[in-house]
């Protein structure tokens, strides 16, 4: 399976980006977890954006659009296939700057595109 990074990662179980590293590992594919707050998300560390992952496939975002600008160049330099912008993350400044750099955006929910077999 191909690796998603977890932008937004958190250790909260209420949180969808937990939610979602749950589903993605149950699902087979390999996360990394990025977030502040330290600690693991379905068995993962939640790291910070220290180290630059080469082999991401998937940028699943779960931070708004006011915090994700201190991540543009990191997830820029990550070159991923795709950015999924999960509903309240939408942000048309960093669709543009991907699309400009070859990387393909969707606008839409990672637990619906992994439940209905669309991710």
């Amino acid at each position: 399976m191909k690796k998603t990074l977890i932008l937004g990662a958190s250790t909260n179980p209420s949180r969808y980006s937990y939610k979602a590293a749950n589903m993605l590992r149950r699902h087979g594919h390999d996360i990394v977890n990025i977030g502040l707050s330290g600690g693991e998300a379905a068995g993962v560390p939640i790291e910070k954006k220290n180290r630059v992952y080469t082999d991401i496939d998937t940028v699943t975002m779960y931070l708004s659009e006011r915090n994700q600008e201190e991540y543009y160049d990191y997830i820029l330099a990550t070159k991923p296939r795709r950015i999924i912008f999960n509903p309240g993350a939408e942000n048309p400044e960093l669709e543009q700057l991907a699309m400009e750099n070859g990387i393909k955006t969707e606008r839409a929910c990672t637990l619906v595109l992994l439940s209905t077999g669309q991710f």
